[in-house]
C-alpha cells in the first residue's frame, strides 16, 4: 500500500498547486482520501514518526532565521502578544454562544477547552505568509518582516504550551542547559568544519534532533524546545542560512508526513466542514485586530493593511497545538479534523485577497489613512531624497565602488540606497550620502519622495530580480533618464535592455577582460623592466 501513499499524496499535492494554493491543503485532502481507503494512524507508526520529525525540523528552522533583535520591537512583541489576548477574549464569549445556539460539537464544551481552542484558533500560517511573502518579492519589506517576526512570536507561544503540555516536572539535570551558550565557541568550530555538502546536513540533523530535541527529552522537558533553542544558538553562525536552506526539502518533506496523520484521524461530517466555514467567517475579525493595532503603533496604513492580510488566516501550528490537546484527551478528537478543514478554508479565502491587496489598498487608502497615528514608525516614513544627478541602488561592493568613482566628478549630486542599516551606518561613517531602504520592496517605491533633477540610476543590487522589479517601478513613476545596470548572467542582460536599461555591465565578462589587462600590463611592465636592465648592464659593460 505504501506506493499508493506516495502516489495519492503527490497527486493531491500537485492538483492544488495548480490552482495557486499551499500543497499542504492537497496533503490534508490525501489523508482523508487515504482514510476513505481503510489507512488510519495506528497502522502507519513510521508515518507519525516522520510527523514529529517533521515538527522538531520546522522548529529548528525558524530558531536558524530568528533576529532576536528583531522580536522586541513594540508592533511585534506587543502587537502579537495584544493580539493572542484580543482573540481569546473575543472567540472564547463567541464559540460559548455558538453552543447555546445548538452547535453539538460546541455545546458541551468547558471553559478552559474553549480557551484552547481559540488560542489554537489565534494563529496564523508560517507557511502560507512566507509564500505569499516570496511570490511578491516582499520578505524583506517592512510589513513583509513585521509578519515574519509576528509569526515568530506566535510559534513561541506554540512552543511554550508544547512545553507545558508536556506535564512532567524537569530533571534538575535540566539547569546544565544553562550551559550551552559556554558550548557555542566548540559548536562553531564544528559548524565551521562541515563544509557544504552532506556533512553540512548530517551536522544540522545532529544539532536539531540530538543535541536540542534528544538532549531536552533527556532531562524532562519539550524535545520541540530543543530543537528552537539550538537553532537559535547557530543563527550567529555565517553559514546558518546555508544550513536552513540544505535542510528545507527535509522539513519540508516530514511536514508532509504531519498533514497526512491530520487528515488520517476521520472524515470530517458535513456538520464538521459547515462549523469550520463558519469559523472562517471569523478570520475578517483577525484581520481588523491586527490593523488597528500596527497602526495603533505608528506603522503606515498600507503597511498595517498588507500585513493584516499576509497574517489573515489560520495556523499548521493551530493544528500542532491541536493534535497535542486531542492526543491529551483535552479536545474531542473531531476537532483535529475540524480545525484542519478550517485551516485549508482560510488559505482559499486568504490567496486572492492578498493577490488583490494593493487594490484595496487604493480603494479605502482615504478611510485607512484616518486609523494612521503621527508621527509614523521611523522605519515607515517618507524616504528624504534631496534632489540627486545620479541614484544608486544597492551599496555592496560594487555600488560603492561606482559611487567613489562619481564623487570625483560629481560630489554632492549621488544618493545611495541600501537595504542593511549597519551599511548604511558604515557608507555614513564614511562620508557617503546614503539612505535606508530596501529598492526590491513595493513600499520604498511608495514612500520615495520625487527628484526632479535625477539622471541617472544604476541598478547595483545582487539579484537580478530586484533590478528587474526596479526598473518596473520606474517605469512606472515615469522616470525619463537613463538607466545603467550591473548584471551576473548574459541572460539578465537580455531581459533588462528589453525593459528599458540602456547599458549592461556583465561583471564575469568584464572581470574576466579586467583581469587578462591586468595581466597584459604586468607582462608588458615585467618584459619593459628586463629590457632596462639590459640597457643598464650593457651601458655599464660598455
Amino acid at each position: 500500500m505504501e506506493p499508493a501513499i506516495l502516489i495519492i499524496t503527490l497527486a493531491c499535492g500537485m492538483l492544488v498547486s495548480r490552482i495557486g494554493l499551499p500543497p499542504l491543503i492537497g496533503y490534508l485532502v490525501a489523508g482523508f482520501v487515504l482514510f476513505l481507503f481503510g489507512i488510519d494512524e495506528s497502522s502507519l507508526p513510521l508515518l507519525e514518526q516522520l510527523a514529529e520529525l517533521g515538527v522538531t525540523l520546522l522548529l529548528f528552522a525558524i530558531g536558524l532565521k530568528l533576529d532576536i533583535r528583531s522580536l522586541f520591537k513594540a508592533e511585534v512583541w506587543a502587537g502579537s502578544s495584544l493580539h493572542l489576548m484580543g482573540s481569546i477574549i473575543f472567540l472564547v464569549p463567541l464559540l460559548k454562544l455558538l453552543g447555546l445556539l445548538g452547535l453539538e460539537q460546541l455545546s458541551g464544551l468547558a471553559f478552559n477547552q474553549l480557551t484552547l481552542l481559540a488560542f489554537a484558533l489565534s494563529f496564523s500560517s508560517t507557511i502560507f505568509a512566507v509564500k505569499v511573502l516570496e511570490d511578491k518579492g516582499d520578505m524583506q519589506s517592512l510589513y513583509g518582516r513585521v509578519a515574519i517576526g509576528i509569526l515568530i512570536m506566535q510559534d513561541i507561544f506554540a512552543v511554550a504550551f508544547l512545553t507545558i503540555s508536556k506535564g512532567d516536572i524537569p530533571s534538575i539535570w535540566a539547569l546544565g542547559l544553562l550551559l550551552l551558550p559556554f558550548a557555542k565557541p566548540l559548536i562553531y568550530k564544528a559548524f565551521d568544519k562541515v563544509g557544504h555538502g552532506e556533512l553540512l546536513v548530517l551536522f544540522g540533523l545532529v544539532m536539531a534532533l540530538v543535541v536540542g530535541a534528544g538532549l531536552f527529552e533527556l532531562v524532562g522537558l519539550k524535545p520541540d524546545l530543543g530543537a528552537l533553542i539550538i537553532g537559535i544558538l547557530l543563527a550567529g553562525h555565517a553559514k546558518s542560512s546555508e544550513l536552513a536552506k540544505s535542510l528545507f526539502y527535509f522539513k519540508e518533506l516530514f511536514l508532509v508526513a504531519f498533514f497526512l496523520t491530520v487528515g488520517l484521524n476521520g472524515l470530517p461530517s458535513f456538520a464538521d466542514i459547515g462549523l469550520a466555514a463558519l469559523l472562517v467567517l471569523i478570520v475578517p475579525v483577525k484581520i481588523v485586530l491586527f490593523l488597528y493595532l500596527l497602526t495603533h503603533f505608528r506603522l503606515r496604513s498600507r503597511t498595517s493593511l498588507m500585513t493584516s492580510f499576509n497574517l489573515g488566516n489560520y495556523s499548521e501550528f493551530g493544528l500542532i497545538v491541536a493534535a497535542v490537546a486531542t492526543s491529551k484527551g483535552w479536545l474531542p478528537g473531531q476537532w483535529l479534523v475540524i480545525l484542519a478543514v478550517a485551516l485549508s478554508l482560510s488559505f482559499l479565502f486568504a490567496a486572492p485577497l492578498n493577490a488583490a491587496s494593493a487594490r484595496l489598498y487604493q480603494k479605502f487608502q482615504s478611510r485607512l489613512q484616518k486609523l494612521e497615528r503621527h508621527p509614523l514608525h521611523p522605519e515607515d516614513r517618507q524616504i528624504p531624497v534631496g534632489n540627486p544627478r545620479f541614484l544608486i541602488l544597492g551599496m555592496g561592493r560594487i555600488g560603492s565602488g561606482a559611487y567613489d568613482e562619481l564623487a570625483n566628478q560629481f560630489d554632492g549630486e549621488i544618493l545611495g540606497i541600501e537595504h542593511k542599516q549597519d551599511l548604511v551606518d558604515f557608507h555614513r561613517q564614511q562620508g557617503r550620502n546614503v539612505v535606508q531602504g530596501d529598492a526590491s520592496d513595493t513600499d520604498f517605491w511608495e514612500k520615495l519622495d520625487r527628484a526632479p533633477n535625477l539622471e541617472l540610476v544604476l541598478l547595483a543590487m545582487p539579484h537580478h530580480a530586484g533590478n528587474q522589479f526596479a526598473v518596473e517601478q520606474l517605469k512606472r513613476l515615469d522616470y525619463q533618464g537613463k538607466l545603467s545596470a550591473i548584471v551576473q548572467y548574459s541572460e539578465d542582460a537580455q531581459s533588462l535592455k528589453a525593459a528599458g536599461v540602456h547599458s549592461v555591465f556583465n561583471l564575469y565578462e568584464a572581470a574576466g577582460a579586467g583581469f587578462v589587462e591586468h595581466v597584459v600590463c604586468e607582462l608588458k611592465s615585467g618584459k619593459q623592466h628586463e629590457a632596462d636592465i639590459a640597457v643598464e648592464t650593457q651601458e655599464i659593460t660598455g
